[in-house]
């Protein structure tokens, strides 16, 4: 039933629902509607109050509403024209929440139900707020918050990527009743692991609110990553504790921003996963839960010549219009209040090439990219970028504005090539030019992240270096799988990647042939390895610190179950291996020529002076200073790099790459510099084996065939 007419909002273009004195200012865009109404739910459920909404104001309805308090639950419903040619799809008879809602309560009826259909995009008017959930008005986080941001320099981050689910469903330690839950990944326990390995920062993959993909519920899987939003604004219930969930949203939200503080107090930052580029809705004809239902010719992208059909440059069915002022507002009013009242550090952006979309292309000038670096309190987050999406010219590697970074895939392809594909590893062409390329990853990516007005403002902390993330095989499937193995997705392994440049030593799969599986542990540390000597930002793939496998799944989206949960029972090999990781870590941390903030030039400081060494050197395997021949030469697959502080009374480090299939003698190149000691090998299957030894310049090292050394002097004092 309607109430009465309420006063216009003094504050139209606040979009969502705030809590003022005496009620809240209630505002959503749908700029091509001829009404808004709001829509109150009592605690029943059923009984709905209707509220016309005032507007629109410059696209705007709004409303002051008396007596609305904190855990209201609500909706809106829209009217206007029904004209899909023209990209206009309006219908009163859909419920649709609130894309400012700060909290979402009860859960959406699945596609499998035939009563569903209700909530596809058409003229039907059956009412669809029986299917639907509700937003929810909450308060501002009350805290108190014991911690504040720990705010680690780029130079010092290590990023995990890991998921909330995952990560502790199986944890030793960790309760069962939080197991799980955003409670979960803040308890002691989990913290604890965390720090020991000596991570920076866990990169969670999607909390923001989502939806099941109709066609996972039709092969009875589920969203397990989260890429299907179904709000921006309020954090996914699911992953709150039972308890949080039946007491409510604000309960959620409690938890969560808990979370985010106990994790700052551990001294972790806290990065979100974020999805802007589109939305639950799916194609034009799918389902109709917010956006589209609003204002669907606005919040999507559509084909300039036929406004029904949408431009698709995600492969979700769906775009999210970036060219339009009010998309862009969303996003970084979204961004804002994760920042702010949920106090996290920063933001993954999936298929970020998206987002600085206009109509003619990709821009790094684009409003939102300018919005997002220049703001205030968001530029001086971490910003990262995926750096592509799927459309026309899509590949958008180093082309993202100071201060963002990027996920560096041409760091994950050659790194994997070289260890896995290239060479001996794979018995197969060695006659393949990766170890410039290789070199060129290692030393920080300069020439995709170097190019600025002046030269290198970004630094190499601008790629982000990985050799595996969530989307593809974890570290040890690369070294036990030829090919995928993703016929638990239900798609007859159509899904996935094929491009995984993995290697599977000889053996598809599991195997007790001892040989083949020393081989695979020491390609892992080979890579990872690689990964965390190299200049840049690493990102470690939560689990490859001790070999977790997918049991050959590189795609395991719709995985919620021991395919995609962490096992937390390790074999002696699994622990060695992370005590492996965890000392390569140690050593990045405490020496700083690991971690450079600039790009190395190469040229000494005082080119007379023997006595320092130059902040980067390339040697051939005698010794001597690459040339050009060496670099050209596809059979080259020994490398030595050494680095420097030049005049600091810190350690150099010299990494040495033996990618061949026999062991090599490598001459230490020769200079004035101090011993060097040789700190970590991955040769070696343990730690154990690790025995101390001075080196002196100029002396003879054998490096065992397939390895990466890692020397570092020692400085006096």
């Amino acid at each position: 039933m309607a109430s009465p007419t309420v006063a216009p909002s003094p504050t139209p273009q606040r979009l969502g629902v705030h809590l003022v004195e005496g009620g809240a200012n209630v505002a959503v865009y749908a700029a091509h509607a001829t009404a808004v109404h709001l829509c109150l739910f009592e605690d029943d459920d059923r009984t709905e109050t209707r509220i016309a909404l005032h507007g629109p104001m410059n696209g705007n309805w709004h409303a002051f509403v008396p007596g609305i308090r904190a855990g209201q639950r609500y909706g809106f419903r829209a009217s206007g024209p029904w004209q899909s040619k023209q990209g206009h799809r309006y219908n009163p008879a859909k419920l649709l929440l609130d894309p400012y809602g700060r909290g979402i309560e009860g859960t959406l009826t699945p596609m499998t139900d035939p009563a569903a259909k209700a909530l596809l995009s058409s003229r039907d008017a059956t009412d669809s707020a029986p299917l639907m959930p509700r937003s929810v008005v909450t308060e501002k986080p009350s805290g108190p918050w014991q911690q504040r941001h720990p705010r680690v320099p780029w130079a010092d981050t290590v990023i995990y990527e890991t998921h909330v689910k995952g990560f502790t469903k199986t944890m030793p330690g960790v309760p069962e009743h939080l197991r799980g839950t955003y409670a979960g990944l803040a308890n002691p326990a989990a913290i604890e692991y965390l720090q020991s390995l000596g991570v920076t920062a866990v990169e969670l993959l999607p909390v923001h609110a989502f939806a099941p993909e109709p066609h996972l519920e039709h092969a009875g899987l589920s969203s397990y990553w989260g890429y299907s939003t179904l709000g921006f604004f309020a954090p996914h219930a699911a992953y709150a504790t039972k308890e949080a969930q039946e007491r409510g949203a604000q309960a959620v939200q409690d938890e969560f921003c808990g979370m985010v503080d106990l994790l700052h107090q551990g001294g972790l930052e806290v990065i979100l996963d974020v999805v802007y580029n589109h939305t639950c809705e799916g194609s034009g004809t799918d389902r109709v839960l917010s956006w589209k239902g609003l204002d669907n010719f606005v919040y999507y992208r559509n084909q300039p010549h036929a406004p029904q059909h949408y431009d698709d440059t995600t492969g979700t069915g769906n775009t999210l219009d970036f060219s339009h002022p009010t998309v862009v507002k969303m996003a970084l009013d979204s961004l804002r209040y994760w920042a702010t009242e949920m106090h996290v550090d920063g933001f993954r952006f999936d298929l970020a090439a998206t987002l600085g979309r206009t109509m003619q292309g990709f821009s790094s000038t684009h409003p939102f990219l300018v919005g997002l670096t220049t703001d205030p309190v968001l530029g001086g987050l971490k910003l990262i970028a995926e750096p592509w999406d799927v459309g026309l010219g899509g590949w958008q590697v180093g082309n993202f504005p100071q201060p963002m970074t990027e996920w560096n895939d041409r760091f994950r392809d050659y790194a994997r090539s070289f260890w896995l594909q290239s060479g001996a590893a794979a018995g197969g062409q060695r006659h393949h030019p990766t170890a410039p390329e290789l070199a060129t990853r290692i030393a920080g990516s300069s020439d995709l992240f170097g190019h600025s007005d002046p030269y290198g403002m970004r630094g190499p902390g601008a790629s982000v270096n990985f050799i595996t993330a969530h989307d593809g095989f974890p570290a040890y499937d690369l070294t036990q799988y030829n090919r995928k193995h993703n016929e638990a997705n239900g798609e007859d392994n159509r899904d996935g990647t094929d491009n995984n440049r993995s290697f599977n030593h000889g053996v598809e799969g599991p195997t007790d042939d001892e040989q083949i599986l020393a081989a695979r542990r020491r390609s892992v540390r080979n890579m990872m390895g690689t990964l965390l000597i190299s200049a840049g930002t690493p990102m470690i793939l939560g689990g490859d610190e001790f070999g977790r496998t997918q049991g050959g799944n590189n795609n395991a989206y719709c995985q919620d179950n021991e395919i995609s949960w962490f096992d937390w029972e390790h074999e002696p090999w699994q622990v060695e291996l992370r005590e492996s990781i965890t000392e390569l870590l140690r050593l990045r941390r405490e020496n700083r020529v690991l971690r450079p903030e600039r790009f190395y030039d190469g040229v000494d400081r005082d080119p007379t002076d023997t006595l320092y060494r130059a902040d980067s050197a390339w040697f051939r395997a005698d010794g001597e200073h690459e040339d050009e021949d060496w670099w050209e030469d596809p059979e080259t697959r020994v490398v030595q790099f050494m680095r420097s502080l030049s005049r600091t009374a810190e350690a150099d480090a010299l990494v040495v790459i033996n990618g061949d299939q026999w062991d090599v003698d490598v001459t230490i190149p020769r200079d004035h510099g101090a011993p060097w000691h040789l700190a970590w090998d991955s040769a070696w299957d343990s730690l154990s084996e690790r025995i101390e030894h001075a080196v002196e310049p100029g002396s003879v090292e054998t490096v065992r065939s397939l390895s990466l050394r890692l020397y570092l002097t020692r400085p006096e004092g």
